[in-house]
């Protein structure tokens, strides 16, 4: 059994890292889906084993945010903010504050993938108007999605997994992470400054072209503070008795119930291959624990609650990131964090994978997006202009992460 749990185990990996392998109709979600089947058909797990491996916490999660999401994409919530806070700019300097910290910021509460799927046409469109180039500030973009995403549990899918896993509350984790994401911010402001100095000159006026922009307002009377609310009791949860999935569920029945959005509309746009990839990655993994292929790992064992195993989580998350993309290694690393107490290694875990998204265009989901986003509008993103300016932000925000949950130690 354990061989062949191997065997199934390589190829899924395999899979997920080349997303296209000669002869075989392969990406992501289909190499995880027909990983969990095998684990069943060839006698690994049984079929009641398998739908227990699936943490319906996480999937509940990630399913009322995708509702709460789309709505707001339909009223055209995102274009809002754009308008608002874009409007501010005046200066390609000023432009690349507001990217950098709206796109962080909008990260944290909203699910980056989602943030930069809907920002990356209007940032485009902005700079066009302005004959700014647009490189530089969907880089800044890429890199703010995912720091800033960090500090929060509904940030990103693979906070999400590390948030409902450990049982760390929502506002404990925003607080101890929150000064890795606003520090990140500021490293990627001026190492894009850095690399793109001939663009930011000083003296230069820019227009931010508003009539790019178009939302419903009667409609977002009723969406948006379903939404704000929904954050408020994501750090009251603990005392008020619900978990984050129940909450985020909540606001998603709400909003559908309540918003002026055809509920056929937003359920469309719920991104149900993301959930199967989930869902098929627990069962692949689970058969891997049952096989003890797990216990060949040495990482549970040489990692600590201390500075070194901080230092060495962050190490081995920059690595694994770039090779199978950060959501795959936290699916993997879970049941290797289970066996180990306390709550820092948790909150390394969400830091660094996330973080290290940031080194290669391979390294996260979001950076696929904005690019793959970018070429349909005839701009292109190269691999080593990304990880010329990527690996040094990485570096540095990783630096500050280790420095800032050693004091929490």
């Amino acid at each position: 059994m354990q061989l062949t749990a191997l065997i199934i185990f390589i190829f899924t990996y395999v899979g997920i890292i080349f997303t296209r392998l000669p002869g075989i109709n392969v990406d992501r979600p289909s190499a995880a889906f027909f990983g969990a089947v095998a684990m069943v058909v060839f006698g690994v797990l049984d079929l009641g084993e398998a739908v227990k491996a699936i943490d319906y916490n996480t999937i509940a999660l990630l399913l009322g945010m995708m509702i709460i999401i789309s709505t707001l994409q339909l009223d055209g919530f995102f274009s809002l903010i754009a308008r608002k806070t874009l409007s501010w700019s005046r200066t390609p300097g000023r432009l690349l504050v507001i990217i950098t910290f709206v796109t962080g910021i909008a990260s944290a509460f909203l699910v980056n993938d989602a943030v930069v799927l809907l920002f990356t046409p209007v940032i485009i469109a902005i700079c066009r108007t302005s004959r700014l180039n647009p490189v530089p500030y969907l880089i800044a973009e890429i890199l703010a999605s995912n720091t800033g995403s960090a500090m929060t549990i509904t940030g990103n899918p693979q906070n999400m997994l590390i948030g409902i896993t450990s049982g760390i509350d929502y506002a404990t984790f925003f607080f101890k992470l929150l000064p890795v994401s606003l520090s990140g911010m500021l490293v990627i402001v001026g190492m894009v400054r850095w690399f793109y100095r001939s663009e930011f000159r000083p003296g230069r006026v820019i227009a931010t072209g508003e009539n790019h922009f178009h939302y419903r307002m009667p409609s977002m009377k009723f969406s948006v503070p379903i939404f704000l609310g929904v954050v408020v009791l994501f750090f009251l949860g603990k005392i008020i008795g619900l978990s984050i999935p129940v909450i985020a569920l909540a606001g998603a029945s709400l909003i559908l119930l309540l918003g002026k959005v055809k509920p056929s509309e937003v359920i469309k746009n719920v991104d149900w291959v993301l959930l199967l990839f989930f869902a098929s990655l627990f069962i692949v993994v689970e058969g891997a624990v049952k096989a003890g292929l797990m216990d060949a790992f040495i990482f549970g064992s040489v990692l600590t609650g201390d500075l070194e195993g901080i230092v060495k989580l962050h190490g081995l998350s920059l690595l694994m990131s770039q090779i199978v993309s950060n959501v795959p290694y936290t699916v993997m690393m879970l049941p290797v964090l289970k066996s180990l107490p306390g709550d820092i290694l948790w909150l390394t875990l969400a830091s660094a994978s996330t973080l290290a998204g940031n080194a290669t265009i391979i390294g996260a989901m979001a950076n696929l997006i904005v690019i793959e986003s970018a070429e349909k509008e005839k701009v292109t993103i190269g691999f080593r202009q990304f990880f010329k300016i990527g690996l040094p932000v990485t570096l540095l925000s990783c630096l500050i992460s280790i420095a800032v949950l050693w004091l929490w130690l």
